[in-house]
């Protein structure tokens, strides 16, 4: 794999959705299956294989960045699986020598005890999905992994990956402040450079979704959260691990650069069932999404060479708002020029002011605005605003 010099907006990103669980977790939305059968791994690689090309069709040459593999749950994957994903991807691309390559993983002893085989295949970060350090909470969350597998998982990681990551939920029903720093410190102590801190929500067409409408959960209300979110900042960036973005905290350097591609609005391919992506095609944004159901995606992806079901031209303005939507998000900010010249407008200064005025949105320099903490909390409102 050759090194590559590049910027920032050279990044581009693949990104691989491994769709099969064990579970199905209960506040989970994502496009994840339980197979009661053994998976045909090597059929559905030849699949990866093929639909791969076909991105590369539509790309044309680019230099790959980063790697992320995302489910589901990735580590269910053989290694040998892996292989033949990361050499399809090497085929079709140049793969950077720096190139950060991610897989998702549950914590339980059996898929810990594949790591070895990643690393070997070419993965050098981990993200794990803890979600929590009491037992009692993972059954709640209908997690098949316990803590001390957890902690395991998690020293086992940082023996093998250069980098790893790991997962917890927060705003659980009935977590007070103090239990929650309890379990955030000791999160901390384990951390390497990265933690991703997530706020429980109820989602559509999920089991808690169905127990909330009987009254059966009850979650923090907007209020309690937004303490629980203030304190989860400023515990994480006293330990060393600052927000660079809404949930996600690193130590300076050691920001998820797969992630970075989302939030930055640069390109990426998605593939695999229920992936999307984001291309630039003569100059236009292109959205991607492939079909959700693993085997009708298989059997599209054979006959057709791909999965599809969407490959739709973004108008410059819905662009400049999916950026401006993604970018807020992100401590850092956004390009206020690069906005002007997608969406063909500048940002109304009026909106900006009053935003600014109300102490949800700050300016760092002439070109860039970034949402405030404050600002965080509210941010679907503040992008819509500034969008409308």
């Amino acid at each position: 794999m050759a090194k590559a010099v590049r910027g920032e907006d050279d990044a581009f990103g693949v990104y691989i959705h491994w769709p099969f669980c064990a579970a199905k977790c209960p506040y989970c939305d994502f496009n994840s299956h339980v197979r009661h059968s053994e998976v045909d791994q090597k059929v559905f690689a030849e699949a990866y294989e093929r639909e791969l090309v076909h991105m590369r069709s539509l790309t044309g040459g680019k230099t790959v960045t980063s790697i992320f593999f995302g489910g589901g749950t990735p580590s269910l994957m053989e290694a040998e699986t892996v292989v033949r994903i990361l050499d399809a991807v090497a085929s079709n691309w140049t793969v950077s020598g720096d190139a950060e390559i991610t897989l998702e993983a549950n914590p339980t002893s059996v898929e810990a005890d594949r790591f070895r085989g990643y690393h070997a295949a070419g993965v050098n970060r981990v993200s794990l999905g803890v979600q929590s350090f009491d037992d009692e909470q993972l059954r709640f969350l209908g997690r098949l992994h316990d803590v001390a597998q957890a902690e395991r998982a998690i020293g086992l990681a940082r023996e093998i990956f250069p980098r790893m990551s790991f997962d917890l939920i927060y705003a659980r029903p009935g977590q007070t402040g103090e239990q929650w720093e309890r379990e955030l410190r000791r999160a901390l102590a384990l951390s390497a450079d990265h933690l991703s801190l997530y706020q429980l929500t109820i989602e559509p067409g999920t089991p808690f979704f169905d127990l909330r409408a009987r009254g059966k959960i009850r979650i923090p209300d907007q209020d309690s959260a937004a303490e629980l979110y203030e304190l989860t900042s400023e515990v994480a960036a006293e330990a060393g691990l600052p927000a660079y973005e809404i949930s996600n905290h690193a130590a300076p350097g050691a920001e998820c650069a797969h992630n970075l591609v989302y939030w930055r609005y640069l390109d990426y391919a998605g593939v695999g069932p229920g992936a999307h992506g984001r291309l630039t095609i003569d100059g236009a944004k292109w959205a991607t999404a492939t079909l959700r159901n693993p085997e009708r995606w298989w059997q599209d992806a054979m006959v057709e060479g791909h999965g599809m079901e969407e490959f739709s031209q973004l108008l410059p303005m819905e662009a400049a708002d999916e950026m401006l939507l993604m970018g807020l998000r992100l401590s850092e900010g956004v390009d206020t020029a690069r906005f002007a010249a997608m969406a063909g407008i500048d940002l109304d200064e009026k909106r900006v002011a009053f935003l600014e005025g109300e102490g949800f949105i700050e300016r760092l320099g002439q070109d860039r605005l970034r949402a405030t903490p404050a600002g965080f909390l509210v941010l679907d409102a503040i992008v819509a605003d500034l969008a409308a």
